[in-house]
Formats: C-alpha cells, sequence, structure tokens
C-alpha cells in the first residue's frame, strides 16, 4: 500500500519534514517514491508548501495519507473536508390495506425480573491479634560496660611454668 506520509529532515532539536509518497512498509526516513511538499513546524505560523498536481494525482491512484499528512493537505487547501457519511433513515413499514384484515397480535407479558438477592453476609472469625513483641533496649555506648582487651586475653591464655635457671 502507498502512503503519503511525513519524512523528518532537519537537524537534532529542529525538525522538518518533507511530504513524501512512499511504501507503508518502509522506514519512516527510508526509501520513498516521491517528494510533493514541505513542512517546517518551527516557523511562525508553520510553512506548509505542497505541489498540488502531484499530490492530487497520487490521491487519484489511492495513496492514503495518514492522519498528520491529511491535516497538512487540508490546509495546504488541496484536499476538502471529508463529509460526513449519510446516515439511511429506516423505511416505515406501509401500512395495512383496509381489504386485509390482520389480527392484532397479543400483548406481550412484561416480565420484571426480580432483583437478586443480595450475598449473604458471611460470619468470619476475627483474626488473632499479633503478639507484640517487645525488645529490650540495647545499651547506649556511654552506659555499656566492657573489659577490656588485654585482660580477656590474659584471662584465656594459659600461663607457663617459668624455667628455673640453676
Amino acid at each position: 500500500m502507498v502512503k503519503i506520509r511525513l519524512r523528518r529532515v532537519g537537524a537534532k532539536k529542529k525538525p522538518s519534514y518533507r511530504l513524501v509518497v512512499a511504501d507503508s512498509r518502509a522506514p519512516r526516513d527510508g526509501a520513498f517514491i516521491e517528494v510533493i511538499g514541505h513542512y517546517n513546524p518551527l516557523t511562525n505560523p508553520a510553512t506548509i508548501v505542497v505541489d498540488t498536481e502531484k499530490a492530487l494525482s497520487w490521491l487519484k491512484q489511492g495513496a492514503q495519507p495518514t492522519a498528520t499528512a491529511s491535516r497538512l493537505l487540508l490546509k495546504a487547501g488541496v484536499t476538502r473536508e471529508p463529509k460526513p457519511p449519510k446516515v439511511a433513515a429506516a423505511k416505515k413499514p406501509k401500512a395495512a390495506k383496509a381489504a386485509v384484515a390482520e389480527e392484532p397480535e397479543p400483548a406481550k407479558a412484561i416480565v420484571a425480573e426480580e432483583p437478586k438477592p443480595a450475598k449473604a453476609a458471611v460470619a468470619r472469625k476475627p483474626r488473632a491479634a499479633k503478639a507484640v513483641v517487645t525488645k529490650k533496649p540495647k545499651p547506649t555506648r556511654a552506659g555499656a560496660t566492657k573489659k577490656p582487651r588485654a585482660a580477656k586475653a590474659d584471662a584465656t591464655k594459659k600461663s607457663k611454668p617459668a624455667k628455673e635457671k640453676t
């Protein structure tokens, strides 16, 4: 399928677009068939230049414009706003001739649906309260009493008897 769409050109953070006719399977900035115009959104007001003859010939051949391209073609005056589709009025059946007597249909019984009963509230057992565990506060550095390391080391080592000299 052939599409009329925008192809981004221009520097980083300064976009400018070309209005191209391309295969719908081609990437956005990839291969294209023909350039039919350009669009610069940075100018005030935005610049839209379209070759009307080329655009109309591609539209007649069945090229489908994307949403943005169709908006630009509309602003450039190439296409007109699409008319809303006509809504066909429903045909009313003609009244039966007086010669043919039809029996009236029996009145339909109106069945009122009873509201569905609300779901019965199921009595749930209350959950057991979580046990609150209180931890003993750790002593602060100022209140902590520790043995000096040297004393601890001496207590753990076994002392060897000193050898006597003769």
